[in-house]
């Protein structure tokens, strides 16, 4: 014994390591170790079996950590000390965001038939642990920290949500449950309900979150269906129903961060009844700015009532020239079943590109705002026959009325005058192409590949061919023409927006001339319905796709300092996007 004990003295065990020594698995020091790693690690079977009383050992351990939760972490080292009894300490260390809570307790150990064995008693976990007590951790988040739109008017905002849940062994109940939800759910069906029990064992799933007020008019019918039950929590939710936008999908992770950047925390010890009776260590909570965003509340409300008034997939992205700002992004339902396609959905733009091979031809000095431009009713260039829409013919014309009335014929030509990445260099200059990671949201702006070909050229410079575009794109275009360079987009106040282009210059001329033709399009060309609209130029752009018999529709446009892009697919011509675009318009320039 005496030559044990001498060994043990110079022996110091730290979790995952032997320090320099032999040590036999009948050895305290190996169950000190083990303790202290079965501790680390969570498992509190393996350290409670290491006890002289597994039972309530497994009880205080396991209640340690579900009263802590998954924020902190904890380290533990043991080693055994010189004392006349088989005695150690262990050393705890809770890692709790970037503070660090320390603290030491004793432990003795005895052998037994079973081998060493750590006499439990409460204070091994802390030493102001006594029997029924249990650890308890909390976070203090300023939860009630609101998402503003830009003017700082409450853009989500943290609610009382009350969840429906449906027991697994009640399946049954699916329809009747669909049917008592659809006053506040019109889609809710029974099928979509059972789909989500597929693939798991879960035994119940939440179907739906209600605000109050849409509780409030299915409570009485929820409550008495067999197998329902209902969940009361806090969530961050629109300021209102109405209030929805994919740009706002994003906002809860942002929200979340700022609050957890500020949060306070409290550790505690509790007896039986969770009445504090030690204070382990906490940290106050700081002060939690509100996030703010680019998005403008009347304008998304706007832009959503417009394009909730088209069956048809529609959405409209606005933003801002003067500060890249996004300030609306609305789809309607019909889009939304194909994700957030305003944002990364790709689309040809058809004669809304025209924009962009304009500006390329003015920028090569292809062509002068005052040139005089041929076009035929259809054009065979480079083996590829371009027609106008129901064939029109202007024969020759000026080169604002060839863009205007969207003249294809003239366009395929000036865009088989330019180089092969021309088309390329000048979408880059208004965005398109551009990757941009905006904090808070997901976006794609679209693709303009060279031309390898001449063909490719003219497909190009009309839109179509290997050219595609996003709403959000579009929008970005029209915004870096409205500024006179490449507008780089963003959302939350404070939080940078990255790209693989920097911001270029495009010439004045060439936007003096582009602007004027967008207002002569209005005034006199593809979109005189608009023209009641003080000072908005504009695009329309119908874009053949698949078998061509519902091409899609768009117009964009510029007005004050609103750029914006409207789509709506498979609209057949750019009549029905001129029609939401005005629907969105009238109300905020009137």
């Amino acid at each position: 014994m005496r030559r044990w004990w001498a060994l043990m003295c110079v022996c110091a065990v730290i979790v995952g390591t032997v320090s320099g020594c032999f040590l036999s698995s009948e050895s305290p020091e190996d169950t000190l170790r083990s303790f202290a790693a079965s501790l680390q690690k969570g498992d509190a079977d393996a350290a409670a079996a290491l006890t002289s009383d597994p039972v309530a050992a497994r009880a205080a351990i396991s209640s340690m950590f579900d009263g802590m939760g998954a924020t902190p972490k904890l380290t533990v080292t043991g080693e055994l000390v010189d004392d006349k009894k088989v005695s150690g300490t262990l050393d705890h260390r809770w890692q709790i965001r970037d503070r660090t809570v320390n603290y030491q307790t004793s432990v003795v150990l005895a052998e037994t038939d079973s081998g060493w064995r750590l006499q439990w008693q409460p204070t091994v976990l802390h030493r102001q642990f006594r029997n029924g007590d249990t650890f308890s951790y909390s976070d203090d988040r300023a939860y009630r920290t609101p998402v503003l739109d830009t003017n700082d008017r409450p853009l989500m905002t943290w609610q009382p949500v009350t969840l429906v849940n449906l027991q697994r062994a009640r399946l049954d109940s699916a329809e009747t449950l669909a049917r008592a939800l659809r006053p506040v759910e019109p889609g809710m069906n029974a099928a979509g309900i059972r789909g989500n029990f597929d693939g798991n064992n879960a035994s119940q799933q939440t179907v739906i979150r209600l605000r109050e007020s849409d509780l409030a008019r299915v409570k009485r019918s929820v409550d008495e269906i067999p197998g329902v039950s209902l969940t009361e929590q806090g969530a961050l939710l629109s300021a209102t129903k109405a209030l929805h936008s994919p740009a706002m999908d994003g906002l809860d992770d942002m929200w979340r961060r700022t609050i957890d950047a500020t949060a306070g925390w409290s550790f505690q010890i509790v007896d039986a009844e969770g009445t504090p009776t030690h204070l382990v260590d906490s940290a106050q909570p700081g002060t939690t700015p509100p996030v703010r965003t680019t998005l403008d509340r009347d304008i998304q409300s706007r832009a959503q009532l417009a394009v909730d008034g088209e069956r048809r997939p529609a959405m409209i992205v606005a933003i801002e020239p003067s500060t890249g700002g996004i300030v609306a992004v609305a789809q309607n339902t019909a889009a939304d079943r194909s994700g957030s396609v305003s944002l990364s959905g790709l689309y040809p733009p058809g004669s809304t590109f025209k924009t962009i091979t304009t500006a390329a031809a003015l920028d090569a000095d292809a062509v002068q705002p005052t040139s005089q431009v041929r076009c035929p009713g259809r054009a065979t260039i480079e083996g590829r026959t371009i027609p106008n829409e129901n064939d029109f013919d202007l024969g020759t014309t000026t080169l604002p009325t060839a863009f205007a009335r969207s003249c294809n014929t003239t366009m395929g030509a000036l865009a088989n005058t330019l180089s092969d990445d021309a088309l390329t260099t000048m979408a880059r200059r208004f965005g398109i192409g551009a990757d941009y990671a905006i904090p808070g949201l997901t976006t794609v702006t679209g693709s303009v590949p060279r031309a390898d070909t001449p063909a490719l050229r003219v497909e190009n410079g009309i839109g179509q061919g290997t050219v595609t575009v996003s709403p959000f794109g579009l929008a970005l275009a029209e915004a870096s023409l409205a500024r006179g360079e490449t507008v780089t987009p963003s959302l939350v106040a404070g939080q940078r927006t990255t790209g693989d282009v920097q911001p270029q210059q495009i010439p004045d001329d060439v936007v003096r001339a582009i602007r004027s033709m967008m207002r002569d399009t209005v005034t006199r060309g593809t979109a005189t319905t608009l023209r009641d609209i003080p000072g908005l130029g504009g695009k329309t752009g119908t874009a053949e796709y698949g078998d061509n018999k519902n091409p899609h529709g768009w117009f964009a446009g510029i007005v004050g300092d609103l750029a914006f892009a409207t789509l709506v697919v498979g609209g057949g011509s750019s009549a029905p996007a001129v029609e939401v675009t005005g629907e969105f318009l009238r109300p905020l320039t009137n």
